[in-house]
This record gives structure tokens, sequence and C-alpha cells, in this order.
């Protein structure tokens, strides 16, 4: 590391040298970081804008799910046949899906190794259990809080190698140069987001390597299960030219809204009422009860809810779990009314003089509660009773479910899409590394738990790459200046810009505001090309607005700097859904597309509702760059998983030559 003081325009500001920076301190990042010192790479440094402040850390579910090749009983399993689950997926490529299946083991055993307390039998085998679009026992979990512990604990590997942190940056430009074959990265400038006076506000970091870890654009929505915290970063790599990929697909499920938290598992097992009133409280109505015909299905509905949590087209006909989402929607954005769980009460269409009325329970519900002991005639008993943890969870957020209802919104949770990579999860910006969520590695469905395995893995895979073929040290400060002086300069400008403008100002609480609602109504669950039109147009005008409006106290810079990106990333988005519907595209995934033509799953459901099922795009990746002037789609087929030679002593070669780094498809190496 190398410590100095530049000048520009004028002013000083501080210079920090690294061979490579991890940007974001989620389990993705951290695992970078550390992988990349085991690799023998040792002058590595984290930039993050809070050690405590990332998804991985704030998030969980009822049963939060770990992804990876069987590991426990009799049936059979193999890497390929990961792959394969996680390529059928649609519009995942195979050569990310053969290494995600290829290093689950290795980084999940690493998660062992380093204290996360996965459970095991007597045996020592890793026991498992399906998950959603998983036909193995590949599940496995630590309990609510999975993602904690893996956090926690590759944050004691991070102290232990002693690895620099710079805590409290909020990174606002890439810094790139432009070279025959395309751009590199060379640094970026950073936001000291506790610093009051402007002359200390920013910092410039200069590296060989970016590895950038800064999770989903969670900052894009109102209504979403991300923590509060956690807003993403998408908007500074794009404006650099790094490519996104599946921008239309993200995850979408049911979850509290006071404290964020998905209500998947347990939580609709236990078979709580769903409940609406008007803004004030009033009129509290079980607005479930319009919809099924027959309580045994609602009542089997809710209880798919606990296994098929995410929004998906495929489960909304013949009364699926799916038609709760469309209904919780139309509460909320088609009425304006708020929606609530109930676990005080049973539902009404299904109560018998208080008590749940066990005759009209489907067997798979009955022989579950069964066999969990969860026939209480109470939800919250059967909670209590199935699994307090859940019900802790919430008292330790100030919410009692004994007594209160629980608000809930169908939300924002995973970016199934994000910036494309290579097969070693190398950007067309070569030199930087977007890996775990902001990576795009996933297609349209995913295994449960799949975007944990594949954070460790691509970390793992960038860190491999950059400890064997870019070892080279950071250009000296001159050089480093004389490529990018010219971008610092414009990046630290355009917050100066803002605070010496004397009006308009910005209301940057309500800016952000309109930003997210925006989303959520347009561009969510539900999508119809007419509301991506003036969804397009009202980000065309506020992007326009915030760039030549200004700013009055020095704290605001970065909530401008990022309102600015997260409205870039939004105009991408938008971009990428309007251009996916005109070629045609249908309801896939975890969002429905409104045809006027489509079909209707109730005959007293409205009319926007119709919709067609995709069927064949999914071979398909769509790719979009951005600029300023235009944006660039492009169309191509998903890579095919490698079908490899894998006699021994070939690969033996490979290995000891390490001829298979190489910046191309696994598949076309020629070892």
């Amino acid at each position: 590391m190398n410590k100095q003081y530049i000048e520009i325009d004028g002013n000083e500001y501080l210079l920090y040298t690294h061979q490579t920076i991890i940007i974001g301190s989620g389990a993705a990042g951290l695992n970078a970081a550390v992988s990349l010192y085991k690799e023998g790479q040792k002058d590595v440094a984290i930039i993050t804008e809070g050690k405590r402040m990332g998804t991985s850390l704030n998030t969980g579910s009822d049963k939060q799910t770990y992804y990876k090749m069987t590991t426990c009983g009799s049936e059979p399993d193999s890497v390929r046949q990961m792959a394969e689950t996680l390529f059928s997926g649609g519009a995942m490529d195979g050569d990310l899906a053969l290494a995600e299946a290829a290093l689950s083991l290795r980084s999940f055993y690493h998660l062992v190794d380093i204290g996360v307390p996965f459970p095991h039998n007597a045996a020592g085998e890793y026991v498992g259990y399906k998950t959603d679009h998983d036909p193995n026992k590949r599940g496995t979990s630590a309990g609510p809080l999975t993602s904690k512990y893996m956090t926690e604990a590759l944050w004691n590997e991070v102290e232990r190698f002693r690895i620099p942190i710079y805590n409290s940056c909020q990174v606002i430009e890439l810094l790139t140069e432009i070279q025959e074959n395309g751009k590199r990265i060379r640094g970026v400038v950073a936001l000291k987001v506790n610093e009051t006076e402007l002359a200390q506000q920013y910092v410039v970091f200069s590296a060989e390597n970016i590895v950038y870890a800064t999770g989903g654009e969670a900052g894009m929505y109102e209504t979403s299960v991300y923590p509060v915290s956690q807003m993403g970063g998408m908007g500074a790599a794009l404006r650099a030219g790094a490519i996104g990929k599946n921008l239309t697909e993200s995850q979408y499920g049911i979850a509290s809204i006071k404290f964020r938290w998905n209500l998947s598992g347990t939580y609709q097992q236990v078979i709580p009422r769903y409940v609406s009133t008007e803004i004030d409280g009033s009129d509290e109505t079980e607005f479930l009860n319009d919809y099924f015909e027959r309580p045994e299905d609602l009542l089997y509905a809710i209880f798919l809810k606990g296994y098929q949590w995410p929004f998906d087209p495929r489960k909304v006909k013949d009364y699926g779990s799916s038609l709760i989402d469309i209904l919780v929607y139309q509460e909320m954005n088609l009425k304006g009314r708020r929606v609530f769980l109930d676990f005080q009460k049973n539902p009404a269409i299904a109560d018998d003089k208080g008590r749940l009325n066990r005759k009209i329970l489907k067997s798979e519900t009955y022989n579950y509660l069964k066999n969990s002991g969860g026939l209480q005639d109470k939800p919250i008993e059967r909670l209590l009773h199935m699994n307090p943890a859940a019900f802790e969870l919430f008292m330790n957020h100030g919410i009692d479910l004994r007594c209160e209802m629980l608000e809930i919104a169908v939300c924002a949770q995973h970016n199934n899409g994000g910036l494309a990579g290579n097969s070693w999860w190398e950007s067309n910006i070569k030199h930087l590394f977007p890996v775990g969520e902001v990576n795009g590695t996933h297609g349209v469905y995913r295994p449960g738990g799949s975007a944990l395995n594949s954070g460790q893995v691509g970390s793992l895979r960038a860190a491999q790459f950059i400890s064997k073929k870019y070892i080279e040290q950071p250009v000296a400060t001159e050089q480093f200046l004389q490529i990018c002086r010219a971008q610092i300069s414009s990046a630290i400008q355009f917050g100066k810009n803002a605070l010496n403008r004397k009006g308009p100002l910005l209301d940057l609480k309500r800016e952000r505001s309109d930003l997210g609602s925006r989303m959520s109504r347009y561009a969510a669950h539900i999508r119809q090309k007419s509301g991506i039109a003036i969804a397009k147009s009202e980000n065309a005008a506020q992007l326009d607005r915030v760039i030549h409006s200004g700013i009055e106290k020095v704290f605001e810079l970065k909530r401008y700097y990022r309102l600015r990106d997260l409205l870039v990333s939004q105009a991408v988005y938008l971009e990428a859904i309007e251009n996916y519907i005109d070629k045609g595209g249908r309801s896939r995934g975890s969002y429905l597309i409104a045809d006027a033509t489509g079909e209707k799953s109730l005959s007293n459901l409205p009319g926007e509702f119709r919709f067609w099922l995709e069927e064949g795009i999914s071979t398909q990746i769509q790719e979009i760059e951005y600029s300023q002037e235009k944006m660039t789609i492009s169309w191509r087929r998903v890579r095919p998983i490698p079908d490899e030679d894998n006699w021994f002593e070939k690969v033996w070669k490979c290995y000891r030559e390490d001829s298979y780094f190489e910046d191309k498809v696994v598949s076309q190496i020629d070892c």
C-alpha cells in the first residue's frame, strides 16, 4: 500500500494505491479478500460504506438456504447434475453453472472450517433438503441468519489477516483507461460519508484490479425486503461502461415492511389470515375470500407460500400460491389499501368456532402440520410450537405477533440479473470483477439458496484468476494521473456544482421516494408496456432535474451522488424491460407482463392481470450497454455447459501449467 497526496484543480486529495481493492463488505466481497490473501496476493484492501450495512449481514428468512452438491444419504448427485439444474432455469450460461457446481463443496467446506454452524449428523454428513427449483436435497441452512453467520466468520478471517479496511467510503466513480482492445479499470473515486468539510470529502484509489461486490440494486424499489442500509452500486459501473445482463430478471415475494423480512417457510405454513384495511386502519377485510371458491384451496395456497415463496406466474392458475401475490398487489396498488398477516386468528373461511377446521386441510398440509406437532387451534400457537425463533425475531424488533398484525407487501428481494462477466467473473471492463448479487450469473429461475453459493464461488474464481494472471503492480502515480485526472476532476466537480447552484434545490428524500415508488408500481412483479413507457418518461425527467438542480449542505452529497446513480440504473432496467416486451417476451421468472389478449386466471380479476407464459426465449440472454446518448442492447444464445475431456493426465498438465486461466469460455480451452 502507498499513501500520498495528489493535486486536482488546485486542491489536494489523498491517493491510496493497492494491487487489488474490493468494493463492498458482504459475504462475497469478504470472501474475495480472504481468498486473494490465501492465494498469495497480500496487497489487498476493502472499501465499504459501513462494516455492518450490507444485505448479507442484515437479511435472512425463515430458514435461509445455502445451496450446494448433495453431501448426505444415498441420493446420487454430481457436478454435472447440479450444473444442469442451474442451467435449466433458463437464460443462464453453462460455463458459469459448471463452475458454481464444481466449487460448491470447496466453498461450503471453507465456511464450515471458519466456523459457520451448518448441521451435520453423527457420521459427519451435512444434511440437506429440497429447496425451490431443486430436484435433489441440496439445500442446507444454519438457521434464519445463515448469511449473517457467513459474514461474521469471514470478517474474523479478514481481521486475522489484517487486511486494511477503508470504512465509511461511498464509491462514486470508476476510473478506466481506454485501450486498444477495450476499457480496463484503473481505480475509483470515493466519498468519505462522515466528513462534513468539503475539502476532506473526496479520496482517490489506484489499483491494478477491482473486485466489485456492491450487492443488488436495492435502492431502486419502494417496497423492498432489502435492509434499508443496502443501496447497491450498479449505476457507477454502468456509467463506466460495464455491460448489464438479464436486467429483466429480479425476484419478488411477500415480506414485512415495518421490519423488513421475508415471510416464507413457517410464517405461511401455519396458515395466518390475510387482511386489508383502509389507510387509517378501518374496514378490516379478509380479501382473499372473494377469489377462492373453496376454503380448502385458500388454506392450501397460503400453506404452499412457505415452499413457493417467490412470485411465479406459473403458479397463479388453478388457485395457485402466486395468486395471493396478485391479490395483495391489487389491494395495495389498485385499491390503495394496506395489507397485513394476522397470526392471532385463523382465516374465517376455514374457522371452526375459533379453531382450525382440520377436516378441510389437504393431505399435504395436514400431514406436515401433524408431523411438525403444529395442529394447535390458532396460527400464533402453531408458530410458537413449530418455530419459536421466527416469533422471537419479530419480538426483538418490537413486533409482538400475539397481539399485532404484521403489515406486508410484495417486495423486491433479489436481483437475478446484474453485470455481465466471463467464466472467471471478469467484466467486459478488464481487471473489473463483479461478484455476488451484482454479477448477473443467475438465469430466470434459480434454486433457493444458490445466490449464497454463487457469491462464494464467484469471489473465489475472481481471486484465483487475479492471483495467477493479474499480478502486476498498479501504474506509477504520474501515469495514473495522466490517465485519470480528467475523470477524477469531473467526478468531484459534479458534487461541487450541485452545492454552488442557488436553485432550485432538491428535496432528496422526496426524490428518492418518487424513484422507488415508480419502480415498485411499474417494473416489479406486475408489468405492462404502457406502464414502462410512463416510467421511462418520468425517469428521464427526474434525472435531468437532478443533474441540473442544487443541494444545500455538504452532508447531502452522499445522497445526491446515490440518487444520480440509482436513476441511471433505473433507466437501464426500464430500457431492458421495454426491449424484452418489444421482442415478444412474456411472463416468466418472478414477474407477470399484462397482455390484453392473454388468459385470465380468474373471471373476477381485472383485465390487467391477463397474461401469457413465456415459451422459448429463455435460451437467449439480453445484454445492455449504457451511454448518455444511447443504450445498446443485444441478444445472444446462452453458452452451453462445457463438454470437457477430463482425462486425468491432460487435466494435470493444464493444472501444472496454469493454462486454463484464459479469457475464454471454459469449453473452448485447449489444454
